[in-house]
């Protein structure tokens, strides 16, 4: 499954690269990328591991970037 997700307040290019860096590390995400400039995150995994996986990757976010809102 392939999923874009909204990223409010994503404010610069560098913690862009650190929140893609980081997902793709995640266990079961096939490919992760971050677009600063669109405020969007493309997040790629398994039909049956998507909502696991998405947890994983909001909790990342928040740790990393607790100023984002995730839509």
């Amino acid at each position: 499954m392939k999923k874009n997700i909204k990223l409010i307040d994503l404010d610069c290019a560098n913690c862009a690269a650190k929140i893609e860096n980081a997902v793709k590390k995640i266990e079961g995400v096939t490919n992760a990328s971050v677009s600063f400039m669109a405020q969007k995150m493309t997040l790629e995994a398994p039909d049956e591991k998507f909502a696991q996986v998405l947890d994983e990757v909001k909790k990342i976010i928040h740790k990393l970037e607790p100023d984002i809102t995730i839509k």
